[in-house]
């Protein structure tokens, strides 16, 4: 399969000004959104179907994209999400047994306007250094708008502080996924921008997995009687999402176990009484050394996060809001960021990377038979030791 390489231009455009030049790439016309970049190696269709970027153009720091086209068994959600692709060097060749498509067609057919041909070195450092920012890509006929119209349009469009994107990427009625294997009961999942491996790896622990819409209520979750709830990765500011953290103070008041990854981390950092606060430039890719503080392991994660919770980072601390003790269970090794808390007194942690890590690494899978671990536990706690351990 051949990719044809674009001749039509396209400029990126920085919310300071910075512009640079190159060809379109998918959809053509004007796009808006949040730059960012991620240092994945691998994995781009994850990547692009991934409902976390939401509102995010998205940059690949790696330099040859599109190699190996795009199939129907990657995709981790009913869609494209980024607002935008950023690549040096698209493939010409799409060469894979699995393709079925090229990335350049898929990013058309669902109107995402990307830009080829440019430094991308250049710009990663350019955030690097002076942080996330907001941007456009203008391609194909909207490349040739006046530039001081360009920049006028990047710098009145929305930050991501303070945006409530949820709404955006959730499902609007519950699906489920049936269990795997010995069935331990019904699983709420709050749909904040889930992805397909992290409900396969649910369903496989022998949970029956309700994907419920991110705007469901305390009673229609208690009407699938749960055995445990789940918050999901996302977009959008923690600090936005005042419905789901007051949800989720209902679930740890009723002490249900609870689990929750990337964006679920921070709202169960504000569900505790902890802030959150946004990183200069987040951490995105699927190469983030973490320290489980439990197991003293490093492991390599896969990451997409723009905010994080603030709590100290050695020794347990009283929540705030009367859940007990709690400890940071794992630190970014990079920058010292945390990244998972856990509760002492309430069957409840969470971790702001993605364990189910497609397209990998796999180092922290652990973390799904953590959280069965912990619901067979609080199941015997209230039932008597009938419950079945299958592992």
């Amino acid at each position: 399969m051949t990719a044809l390489i674009s001749t039509d231009p396209a400029v990126l455009v920085l919310e300071d000004g910075t512009r640079h030049t190159g060809r379109a790439y998918g959809a053509r016309g004007t796009t808006l959104g949040e730059v960012v970049f991620a240092t994945g190696m691998t994995g781009y269709q994850e990547t692009l179907t991934d409902p976390s970027y939401a509102g995010q153009i998205v940059l690949q720091t790696a330099p040859h994209i599109g190699n190996t086209g795009m199939n129907d068994e990657d995709t981790e959600s009913r869609r494209v999400w980024v607002a935008g692709y950023i690549v040096r060097d698209p493939s010409r060749i799409v060469s894979n047994w699995r393709s079925q498509e090229s990335l350049d067609d898929t990013l058309e057919r669902d109107g995402i306007v990307g830009i080829s041909g440019i430094d991308t070195r250049a710009v990663t450092r350019r955030i690097r250094s002076s942080g996330s920012m907001r941007g456009a890509i203008f391609s194909g006929d909207a490349a040739g708008i006046d530039p001081e119209e360009q920049l006028r349009l990047v710098r009145e469009a929305p930050a991501m502080t303070g945006r409530n994107l949820s709404a955006d990427v959730s499902v609007t009625v519950a699906e489920v996924t049936p269990a795997r294997g010995e069935r331990l009961g019904n699983l709420a999942v709050l749909d904040l921008g889930v992805k397909q491996a992290t409900i396969d790896n649910l369903a496989a622990r022998g949970f029956e997995v309700h994907v419920l819409p991110q705007d469901v209520t305390i009673e229609q979750l208690r009407a699938i009687e749960p055995v445990a709830v789940f918050y999901s990765n996302g977009p959008g500011d923690p600090a936005a999402s005042e419905h789901h953290v007051e949800l989720l103070r209902a679930v740890l008041d009723e002490r249900l176990p609870f689990f929750g990854i990337c964006f679920g981390n921070q709202l169960l950092g504000r569900a505790l009484g902890l802030g959150t606060y946004k990183l200069p430039f987040g951490h995105r890719g699927i190469n983030q050394p973490v320290l489980d503080k439990q197991t003293g392991r490093v492991e390599i994660t896969a990451h997409n996060h723009g905010f994080a919770v603030e709590a100290p980072l050695e020794g347990a601390f009283a929540s705030p809001h009367g859940y007990g003790q709690v400890e940071v269970s794992h630190i970014g090794l990079n920058d010292r960021v945390v990244e998972g808390l856990r509760a002492l007194d309430i069957p409840a942690f969470s971790v702001q990377y993605h364990p189910e890590a497609a397209a990998g690494p796999h180092d922290a899978n652990y973390l799904f038979d953590r959280f069965r671990d912990m619901v067979i536990a609080a199941l015997r706690q209230a039932q008597g030791p009938t419950v079945k351990d299958n592992n």
